[in-house]
């Protein structure tokens, strides 16, 4: 196994290298099938996040906010883990504690359309999978 193969990273040395002047952005992996980027969003900090097209996994590894997905809001602080379907309007709001997340990205999602005729015609794996979210 070639180093380029993998990567270790370490949570405390990744959480001390933030800059906590701002809202700060880092990527630490992209591959093209994942992507690992640590989020921070000082106190009454605003997140200009929107719809992407990947399905995104965020992990909260310090601070207290809210997140909005469409039209519903959760509570979120170290600890939680939720995931965003691709193409969901949401955001970061109501930060009461400087927030710092781990945002994983998949790949990019093909269009329901595209996956609707590969599932009809075999292609892939099997039978599409949906779910509500």
């Amino acid at each position: 196994m070639q180093e380029a193969d993998w990567k270790v990273f370490q949570l405390d040395e990744l959480l001390a290298k933030v800059e906590r002047d701002g809202v700060s952005f880092k990527e630490l992996l992209h591959t093209p099938s994942l992507s690992c980027s640590i989020y921070h969003l000082p106190v009454g900090s605003k997140d200009m996040a929107g719809a992407h097209e990947e399905d995104e996994l965020y992990l909260v590894v310090e601070g207290r906010g809210r997140l909005r997905i469409g039209e519903t809001e959760h509570p979120v602080a170290q600890g939680t883990l939720m995931y965003v379907h691709a193409a969901c309007d949401h955001a970061f709001f109501d930060i009461e504690e400087d927030l710092t997340v781990l945002a994983f990205f998949g790949a990019p999602v093909l269009e329901l359309g595209q996956r609707r005729r590969r599932a009809r015609h075999g292609a892939g794996s099997g039978a599409l999978e949906t779910s509500e979210h």
